[in-house]
Parts: structure tokens; C-alpha cells; sequence
């Protein structure tokens, strides 16, 4: 089982920037490919980046490229989602998911079914 708990959601105008922390606890943190997804009100939820196990590994949506960096630090059981140029399209409640790692490069995916832990959020305003 592994818990996780986001934190750095808030209230920022546009063109600003937050970064999203995931703290873990429970198993052994760094067998998990992390993800981070987001849901806006009336829709679904939708991927937003992905990193590996190790951490050599990204892969991030279309609309996030060059603006969002996904890290992780597994000596602190962490991960973040620094987001800069926020525009009000990011408006939303961001979770953070984990699945386990089938190597140590392996990436999660973009859908929310491949993934078997999920946060209880934190919301992302942003501001026009």
C-alpha cells in the first residue's frame, strides 16, 4: 500500500508559477513510476506528466510541454510538478498517482487506469 499526500495548490495569476509536491509513505517509494493527472469542474480527469521510477524519465501532455517539469527525489519520497506560464486553462484539483515500476526507466502511462494509488488532490487556481 502506499499513501500519498499533495500539497502547493493555491491562488496564482496568470503567466505565474507554483510547484506541486507528493509526499509517499507506506512501500518502498522508488519501485513507483509516479504521475500527475488534473480535473477540471465537469470534466474528466486528464493526464498531465509522467516520470520513471528513477527519475531519467519524463513524458509530459501536449499542453504542458516546456511550461511544466515533473522531478522526483526518492530519498525524501517525493515528487513535484514545478508549472510556470499557468494560464487559466490549468485551473483545476491536481492528483498525484503510483504504479509500480516494471524496471527502473519504466514510465507510467496516460491513463488513470494504469495506475494504483491516488492522492486526495490539491486545487490549482488560476486567475485571468
Amino acid at each position: 500500500q502506499v499513501q500519498l499526500v499533495e500539497s502547493g495548490g493555491g491562488l496564482v495569476q496568470a503567466g505565474g508559477s507554483l510547484r506541486l509536491s507528493c509526499a509517499a509513505s507506506g512501500r518502498t517509494f522508488s519501485s513507483y513510476a509516479m504521475g500527475w493527472f488534473r480535473q477540471a469542474p465537469g470534466k474528466e480527469r486528464e493526464f498531465v506528466a509522467a516520470i520513471s521510477w528513477n527519475g531519467g524519465s519524463t513524458y509530459y501532455a501536449d499542453f504542458v510541454k516546456g511550461r511544466f517539469a515533473f522531478s522526483r527525489d526518492n530519498a525524501k519520497n517525493t515528487v513535484y510538478l514545478q508549472m510556470n506560464s499557468l494560464n487559466p486553462e490549468d485551473t483545476a484539483v491536481y492528483y498525484c498517482a503510483a504504479v509500480r515500476a516494471l524496471s527502473s526507466d519504466y514510465v507510467g502511462g496516460n491513463r488513470v487506469d494504469e495506475y494504483d494509488y491516488w492522492g486526495q488532490g490539491t486545487q490549482v487556481t488560476v486567475s485571468s
